[in-house]
C-alpha cells in the first residue's frame, strides 16, 4: 500500500543529501535512514538513485515554475510585473536553500539534465524578465537599458547572494541566511533595482 508521506520524506531527505554530497557521493542507505524508511521503500517509490535524483530536481523545478513563472500579472504594469518576478525568484531561493547547490552541481557536471533545466525553466524566466523590461521601457516606466543585460543582472544578483552566502557569512561575521539578514537583503536588492531603472534617477545623472 502506497504512503505519500513516506515518499515525501524520502524526497526531502534525498534533496538534502544530493545537495551536500552530489549524485555520486550520496548513499541510498543514508537517505532511507534519514527518511525513517528503508531501501526497499526507496526503490519502490523511485526506482534507483539516479531516478530519485531526477525526481528531486523535478520536484524543485515544479515549485520554481509555480513560484516564479506563473505569478499573477494581469492588470498590472510592466514595472510591477518585473519586480513581482524578481521578488518571487528571491522568495523561492530563500525558502529552498538546497536549490542553488543542486543547480551548481548540475552546471559543473555539464550534464544533459542541466541542459533540460536551462531549456525548460531558466531560459523562460530570463526571457520573461527581458520582455517585461522592454515593455517597461516602451511604456515609459523604465529608463532605456539593455533588457537582456538587465534581466541577467537581476537574476544574477539574486542567485549569487544565496549561492555565496555560506562563504560570505564567514567574511561579514554573521549568518546571511538568517531570516533578518535575508529580509534586509531583499529590501536592499529591490531598492537598488528600483533606483537603477528609475527614469527620474537617469535624468539626475
Amino acid at each position: 500500500m502506497e504512503d505519500p508521506a513516506t515518499a515525501r520524506r524520502i524526497l526531502a531527505a534525498a534533496e538534502r543529501h544530493f545537495a551536500a554530497q552530489g549524485l555520486a557521493g550520496a548513499r541510498t542507505e543514508e537517505i532511507a535512514m534519514a527518511a525513517h524508511a528503508n531501501k526497499a521503500m526507496l526503490y519502490y517509490y523511485f526506482g534507483d538513485k539516479r531516478r530519485l535524483h531526477r525526481a528531486v530536481l523535478e520536484n524543485l523545478l515544479r515549485q520554481f515554475r509555480s513560484g516564479v513563472l506563473t505569478l499573477p500579472t494581469k492588470n498590472i504594469g510592466p514595472r510591477e510585473q518585473f519586480f513581482s518576478y524578481v521578488s518571487g525568484y528571491f522568495d523561492f531561493l530563500a525558502t529552498h536553500p538546497n536549490y542553488p547547490l543542486l543547480v551548481q552541481r548540475e552546471a559543473m557536471e555539464a550534464s544533459g539534465t542541466f541542459d533540460f533545466m536551462a531549456r525548460e525553466y531558466f531560459r523562460p524566466v530570463y526571457g520573461q524578465l527581458a520582455r517585461t523590461v522592454a515593455e517597461g521601457i516602451a511604456a515609459g516606466e523604465f529608463r532605456k537599458v539593455d533588457p537582456g543585460q538587465t534581466a541577467s543582472i537581476a537574476m544574477g544578483m539574486v542567485t549569487s547572494y544565496f549561492a555565496s552566502a555560506p562563504i560570505v557569512s564567514q567574511m561579514v561575521g554573521h549568518n546571511l541566511l538568517a531570516p533578518q539578514a535575508v529580509a534586509e537583503r531583499k529590501r536592499a536588492l529591490l531598492d537598488f533595482l528600483h533606483q537603477a531603472l528609475d527614469r527620474e534617477g537617469a535624468k539626475a545623472r
